[in-house]
This record gives C-alpha cells, sequence and structure tokens, in this order.
C-alpha cells in the first residue's frame, strides 16, 4: 500500500479543486452552520483548509496555528475563501511540477517530515475537511477514492508512530496494512475507520477504545 508520487501530487490538486467547489456550492446559511470542530463554523473550517494551503504556496506553512488561519480571515464570505484557494492553486501547480523522485523522498518545508509526507498530511487535512463541512451543511458526505485512501495511509502512520497496537488494518476493499508489525485484524468500513481514528465518530461502533483517536492526548 502506498500512494506513488505522481497519483498523490494529481490527488492533492484535485481534492483543493474539488474542495473550491464545495466552497462556492454554499449558501450563506451553509457557511453559517455549526461544525463537529468545536466553536467553528463550515466556514470557519474552509478559512483554515484555505489558509494552509496559501501558507503552503508561500512557503511559510506551519508559521500559523488554524486559529490564527480562521481569525485572519474572519468576516470573509464562500467567495472570498475560494477566490483565494484558486490564486493559491496556481502556485501550488507550478511547485507541484518540480517535485522530482529526489525531492519527493527528500525533506518537506515541515520540520521532520519528508515531502511525501507532508502531502499526505494535505489531502488527508482536506479530506476530513470536506466530509466536516458536507456534515454541518447537510449535504451527502464524502465517498471513496484517494482521499480515503491517503487517509487511511496517513492515520496508519500516525498510529504506528504512537506505537498503537499491533494490529492489521484489513478494511474493505483496500490492501492489508500493519501497525506495530501486525495483530489482530482491524476491519469494516475503511471511511468509519476514518472518522473514528480522528475522533469524528465513536470508536466503540468499531469495537475498538479510544487511544485510535490519534487527537486522543492533544
Amino acid at each position: 500500500m502506498g500512494l506513488g508520487r505522481e497519483e498523490a501530487i494529481v490527488g492533492l490538486l484535485a481534492e483543493y479543486e474539488a474542495f473550491g467547489a464545495l466552497i462556492r456550492s454554499l449558501d450563506a446559511q451553509q457557511w453559517e452552520a455549526p461544525s463537529c470542530c468545536t466553536g467553528w463554523t463550515a466556514g470557519d473550517i474552509a478559512r483554515h483548509v484555505v489558509g494552509t494551503a496559501t501558507d503552503v504556496a508561500n512557503g511559510v506553512v506551519g508559521t500559523h496555528t488554524p486559529e490564527e488561519e480562521v481569525a485572519e480571515r474572519k468576516g470573509r464570505t464562500a467567495p472570498d475563501i475560494a477566490d483565494e484557494l484558486d490564486t493559491a492553486l496556481v502556485t501550488l501547480r507550478s511547485l507541484a511540477d518540480v517535485i522530482n523522485d529526489e525531492a519527493w523522498n527528500g525533506p518537506s518545508p515541515v520540520p521532520d517530515l519528508t515531502m511525501r509526507q507532508g502531502i499526505l498530511t494535505l489531502i488527508y487535512d482536506l479530506y476530513v475537511h470536506n466530509d466536516d463541512i458536507r456534515a454541518a451543511a447537510g449535504l451527502p458526505p464524502a465517498g471513496a477514492g484517494l482521499g480515503l485512501d491517503a487517509s487511511v495511509e496517513y492515520l496508519a502512520e500516525q498510529l504506528d508512530q504512537r506505537e498503537w497496537g499491533p494490529a492489521t488494518l484489513a478494511l474493505d476493499g483496500m490492501e492489508k496494512v500493519d501497525i506495530g508489525g501486525g495483530g489482530d485484524p482491524v476491519t469494516g468500513d475503511p471511511k468509519e475507520f476514518v472518522l473514528v481514528a480522528c475522533g469524528r465518530n465513536d470508536p466503540g461502533a468499531v469495537g475498538l477504545d479510544k487511544t485510535v483517536n490519534i487527537y486522543a492526548d492533544a
């Protein structure tokens, strides 16, 4: 298992484009709807995601907290935020063109992350927050695809780093992934696993406990 360089880069840009289309589709009521992210509206989630995209494009990723990203964009409408994302994407597409195999395996602008890990993190963040906004706005949930695949890969790596398990992810329609050397199988719907592992859903629903939530100690 594991997304390759070209697949991941193309997928990241596609996820950003889909996120921009989602933002533009929201009416004023949906934009202000409360979300599962405590204290944040659907619009605030978009402000965070687009703030991160802008920082990546400007070469200053990691210099603002999510809260700072949101506060800096308070009062901006959905079209304003979508326009900002469009601007960031111009630069991001150019940056994507120069990520070769050496750069892919080399360091990213974020300390302690390779370029591969950095891009995987961005796709995961996009996928989960796309789903957060959809839930808040009363829209159909995010489905399967590269965003889901990348999210499972990201979460498996995070859990391995946290020495969770040992376990083997044997999720529907996906290759098995060993965590901590492999162990008891974790089965079921991969989307449900993602929502459990990032604290959106109850881990008991898939027979796990709260330690599977990567934010449990945050």
